[in-house]
């Protein structure tokens, strides 16, 4: 066999350098969807933000109202302020210049929104468009993810993995880079498996039902989703809360992507295939003579 040729492991013995099968169809066609699916919300609900770039807690908020989150601006500066906290955000959020060279004073800037030009009412097409592709695929991949078990195989936290000192010890090691190797690579350690069943069964479903709870004719029907969240105005918060999460959690997994090896990640999210990685190698000490 020429050493090019990839190694198809077998089940039974995986190891090092092996190309092995890592992600189902389902998972890899849901995740290339959501990358679509979450930067279209995020750019339109960024417009839709900037109609009103306050937050407040309650049934009520307008201009009046102490806001406990603003994107706002002076004549000169732009800032946001969190509390008592304020910091000058000139150039990039709420004081910026357009692509037609002229100064605006809305909280996010023309090449992170969609529209790029000022559109409520588009903006809100394209969010209110892309929350449905958003609720039916991950309805359609919790159910799939249900019958072919992948929760219960990939994401089942056991009594062991939650203790302290297990979870301590996972924490050390991604931040000594100190990846899995081997068969070991096909398991999800502790910290992914909360961060991707947070994902799936906080962040996402809270981003659904909190905009929901902000629709007047959802309401309608079902007044008990405001009752739940507390008001419309903490529907709202709690949506762009989620909506930080979620982008939190994207530069985290981009920079985990990177440090694990960027080509063999992507293989394995678009083929499925993923090649197991064996050890790194000790970084050599080279003593001096005296």
């Amino acid at each position: 066999m020429p050493v090019s040729e990839p190694i198809m492991a077998t089940e039974s013995d995986p190891g090092a350098g092996d190309l092995v099968k890592r992600h189902r169809l389902s998972t890899r066609l849901w995740h290339w969807l959501n990358v679509v699916t979450l930067a279209v919300m995020l750019m339109s609900g960024l417009m839709i933000f900037n109609a009103h770039p306050r937050l407040y807690w309650g049934h009520y908020g307008a201009n009046a109202d102490p806001a406990w989150f603003e994107i706002g601006s002076t004549e000169n500066t732009g800032f946001i302020q969190a509390g008592p906290l304020r910091v000058e955000t000139t150039g990039v959020l709420g004081h910026w210049t357009d692509q037609d060279a002229k100064i605006q004073r809305r909280a996010f800037p023309y090449w992170i929104t969609i529209p790029s030009r000022y559109s409520l009412a588009d903006a809100r097409l394209w969010h209110l468009a892309f929350a449905w592709v958003l609720g039916v695929s991950l309805l359609v991949y919790m159910v799939i993810s249900l019958v072919n078990r992948h929760f219960k195989r990939d994401l089942t936290i056991s009594r062991a993995e939650i203790r302290p000192a297990h979870v301590w010890a996972d924490v050390k090691d991604h931040a000594r880079l100190r990846f899995p190797t081997g068969a070991a690579a096909l398991r999800y350690n502790i910290l992914q498996k909360l961060a991707y069943a947070s994902v799936l069964f906080v962040m996402l479903p809270l981003i659904i039902f909190t905009g929901l709870a902000m629709s007047p004719a959802i309401d309608s029907g079902w007044s008990w989703l405001l009752d739940i969240f507390g008001g419309r105005q903490s529907a709202r918060s709690l949506h762009f809360i989620a909506m930080v999460a979620l982008v939190g959690f994207f530069f985290v997994h981009i920079a985990m992507v990177v440090l694990a090896g960027p080509i063999n990640e992507l293989r394995s999210m678009i083929s499925g295939y993923y090649r197991l990685p064996g050890e790194r190698p000790e970084p050599v000490i080279e003593e001096v003579a005296p």
